[in-house]
């Protein structure tokens, strides 16, 4: 006789966990207590002391916790000789090995469903007493060195070559019961390609060599590296295997969606995304579902993939997980999947332990359709599996958008017939979804506006047809020139517009820009043998930079394709206000410029500086720019000279010293970063009486530490024409501020300023630091630099780094600090802070990884 199982946990929810693996492995008489207490009087009728079939005890605190109720568990009824299973819950301060005696085998909390039962019937026959064999004991100890640990383990003694131990992640990767591995040799449970397994364990040297691992499939391919281990003055080999299973190694995983995201976005190309999806995470079903919400139309599946084949299938309306997916719920099930087969034939029918049902979205959030994976064995990792389905399924509804918009565009008449490219009406609409996704987002995009040059000369010297042909040649040009996410439409005639999105530098789309220049400067060959040679003139703009709306956005990229075509054609222009404009209509730039501050048409944005060993975010400069309403974005090279003449820039200065010091300190609290902030100051404001007041009240209001705010002045600034020049900045000084000198390298006073000035660092010009690697002199003149800022105990920051020669030069010179489009665009306060979110999530991932 026996009085069953006792089940002792706190949590609630661990104590269901326990209760459903023992009740699923028909185990019928179960006492599940919440605490010694209430097991205690679960087992009052136990009078006849009959013995315990098993003891299963959470622990979550020290290890003296778990010696005292251990000890307090055996003076129960029956309960003195049961073998008892230790469970270390999430919260639980004591190690394995720090479990006091008596305890025949342990566990981690989220091994309960896989582990629990197989633990138990796998304990030596003498566990019933309490007492462990020793060559059982050792095994154990062998686990302890890696249990922990989210690795795939096998531990293997070192004269027989049979495995002692493996941890729980190979049974739950493998599919295989631990029963299986018990003993088995070790050239039956991993086999290496190509390489004598003899000497690999000989050498033991932890290099990762290509393997496979023994599966319920067969053999998992992998890499396998060995080391010797010592517990109890036994030795033993240790062997940690890393799969190539995307649903198991983020690596891999990483590797999938790159395939799967360079496979195109057509029909054909989902296909053959959807099968290697299929393959590479071993599922054993995938299917697309398409909806449309304006019609009553049911849902339709675009397509299905099964390792079964079925007569017949559920309904699309039977499957209630499906309804609920198109509802816009995202359903995800690790390994209990099954609970749903009461209410959905589908999963009945296929008989799926994992299963994750996600939606379609489009742009604008609407559901279009449904994407459902599911694996009969359970997900082995759902952290690695989840965010690959959901990549994929942005995919998937990236496709169905793009065909639905060619259908309906077809349909009413928002496609080029010629092209096949969105039309000036679609293009416009698309424009604005995509400004509003920007918005939202806090990213950047490039609008460019191309245009055919002579293309008139074409249709009347060789027809319209020719035209046409060339017009068919440009547009495959500028697909081939463009990623997927991006756009490009036929606007007009021979006007093409194109987005460029998601842009963290300029000299990106610069590249793009180029490239399209110099693509069709290649001869067209037409049917009939005519080689023609067809050039192109483009503006470009940007969001924000250059305006917040699609109408300015394109008038910009418009005035700049214009620009090009003055220039000569063939080339590509940046929107700019131009010096010429500024000079012409500078009374009303003035006059505009003196309501700018009220009118909100002045924002501060921030370029982050980098440390050039590690690359990691030390400070930021905090830069103005002013929007204006008709010609958006004006150059601060044309309105900052605007300002000092009016005396505005006092007023424009202490308005971007606010906004930078608070913005700063909000950053500081919320990301706990003890970030630089440069603010420049012009030579009028360098000779105010009220700058240091004006500083310390910003200081004080925002809260900010004086000892992160830099004072950046240009080396052009005489000390002779600003009086108060080296008092105000002496006085920054004591206030605990630091000073940067900005330009450095262009001005006539370089030695003067690093000797009479208190200067804490020195930015050399960007015009040097671009030629890096095309002028030796200008090389000669950073290198110059950054040695003698170093003898004078300066730090130096090297502006305008924009590619990686630049940064290797600047690191083998030793240069402190680097800033430029290489890292980082100037950004909007909402696209830094994004930035920052980045870093501290990547940072918590490394701190977690173990070591």
């Amino acid at each position: 006789m026996s009085a069953g199982i006792l089940l002792v946990a706190a949590q609630r929810d661990l104590r269901r966990a326990l209760f459903d693996a023992l009740d699923r492995a028909g185990y019928a008489q179960l006492h599940s207590a919440r605490d010694i207490s209430h097991a205690a009087i679960l087992l009052e009728g136990n009078a006849a002391q009959e013995p315990l079939q098993l003891l299963v005890l959470v622990l979550d605190g020290d290890e003296a916790q778990a010696g005292a109720a251990c000890e307090q568990l055996r003076r129960l009824p029956g309960a003195a000789d049961a073998p008892l299973i230790a469970v270390l819950s999430d919260g639980a301060s004591c190690s394995p090995a720090d479990l006091p005696a008596g305890i025949a085998d342990w566990l981690c909390a989220g091994q309960i469903a896989t582990e629990l039962v197989a633990r138990w019937q796998r304990l030596p026959v003498t566990a019933a007493t309490g007492a462990v064999p020793a060559a059982w004991g050792a095994a154990g100890d062998w686990r302890c060195a890696f249990e922990e640990g989210g690795g795939e383990w096998l531990m293997a003694d070192s004269r027989s070559q049979c495995l002692l131990e493996v941890s729980p992640s190979v049974i739950r990767h493998s599919r295989l019961p631990a029963s299986e591995w018990a003993g088995l040799a070790l050239a039956e449970a991993v086999q290496f390609d190509g390489e004598a397994s003899a000497g690999i364990y000989a050498e033991a040297d932890r290099r990762w060599h290509p393997a496979r691992r023994k599966s319920s499939l067969g053999y998992d391919t992998g890499q396998v590296n060995v080391r010797r281990v010592e517990q109890g003055g036994n030795e033993a080999l240790a062997l940690q295997f890393r799969s190539d299973r995307a649903d198991l190694r983020p690596e891999a995983a990483l590797s999938l969606l790159s395939r799967l995201f360079a496979s195109g976005s057509g029909v054909d190309a989902q296909s053959a995304g959807a099968q290697m999806l299929f393959d590479e995470l071993a599922l054993d079903y995938l299917a697309v579902w398409s909806v449309r919400p304006e019609t009553a139309d049911a849902p339709t599946q675009t397509l299905q993939l099964c390792r079964e084949e079925y007569p017949q299938w559920p309904a699309g309306y039977l499957q209630s997980s499906l309804q609920l997916v198109l509802g816009g719920q995202v359903m995800r099930y690790q390994s209990d999947a099954g609970k749903l087969a009461a209410v959905d034939p589908l999963l009945k029918q296929l008989d799926l332990a994992g299963f994750v049902g996600l939606p379609l979205y489009d742009e604008r959030h609407s559901v279009l359709g449904a994407l459902l994976a599911g694996s009969r064995r359970g997900f082995a990792e759902m952290a690695v599996v989840e965010p690959v389905l959901r990549c994929a399924a942005a995919r998937f509804a990236r496709t169905l958008e793009l065909q639905r918009t060619r259908e309906q565009g077809r349909a009413e008449g928002l496609v080029d017939a010629l092209t096949g490219l969105p039309n000036r009406l679609l293009f416009n609409d698309r424009l604005e979804a995509i400004l509003r996704e920007a918005v939202r987002n806090g990213e950047c995009f490039a609008l460019l506006f191309v245009d055919l040059d002579r293309f008139k000369a074409i249709n009347d010297t060789y027809g319209h047809a020719t035209g046409d042909q060339v017009l068919r040649t440009v547009t495959q040009r500028l697909r081939g020139s463009i990623r997927a996410s991006d756009t490009v439409a036929r606007y007009a005639g021979d006007e093409f517009t194109i987005v460029l999105r998601h842009i963290v530098k300029n000299d990106d789309v610069m590249r793009v820009a180029e490239k399209i220049v110099q693509m069709m400067e290649s001869p067209i060959f037409l049917e009939d043998g005519i080689e023609l040679q067809v050039t192109v003139s483009m503006g470009v703009s940007f969001f924000p930079d250059d305006a917040n709306d699609a109408e300015t956005l394109l008038k910009h990229a418009d005035e700049a394709m214009y620009s090009a075509k003055h220039l000569g054609r063939n080339n590509f222009q940046i929107y700019e206000v131009s010096p010429e404009y500024a000079r012409e209509h500078g009374m009303a730039l003035k006059t505009r410029l003196r309501h700018a501050e009220g009118n909100g048409e002045l924002r501060v944005v921030y370029q982050p500086q980098v440390d050039a060993k590690t690359e990691d975010i030390v400070g930021m400069e905090a830069l103005v720019r002013w929007e204006h309403p008709e010609l958006g974005m004006i150059s601060p090279a044309v309105f900052i000279p605007l300002a000092e003449e009016t005396g505005l820039i006092v007023s424009i200065g202490e308005w971007v010293m606010r906004t930078a010091c608070r913005q700063a300190r909000e950053w500081e609290q919320r990301y706990g970063l003890r970030l630089r902030l440069g603010v420049n100051l012009s030579a009028v404001q360098l000779m105010e009486p009220q700058l240091l007041e004006m500083v310390a009240r910003a200081l004080r209001e925002t809260g900010l530490d004086p000892t992160l705010l830099e004072m950046e002045i240009t080396e052009s600034i005489s000390i002779k024409a600003a009086p108060n020049l080296v008092e105000n900045l002496n006085a920054l000084h004591r206030l605990g501020c630091h000073i940067a000198i900005d330009d450095f390298g262009t001005g006539a006073a370089s030695l003067d300023y690093l000797r009479r000035l208190p200067a804490d660092r020195i930015k050399v010009d960007q015009s040097f630091v671009r030629n890096i690697g095309v002028d030796p002199d200008d090389e000669a003149i950073v290198r110059a630099t950054i040695e003698m800022a170093h003898r004078l105990n300066r730090a130096v920051v090297a502006e305008g780094v924009e590619t990686e020669q630049h940064l290797q030069f600047l690191r083998n010179h030793h240069c402190d600090e680097l800033q430029g489009y290489l890292f980082c665009r100037p950004l909007q306060p909402i696209s830094f802070e994004k930035m920052l979110a980045e870093r501290q999530r990547l940072l918590e991932v490394r701190l977690a990884e173990p070591a």
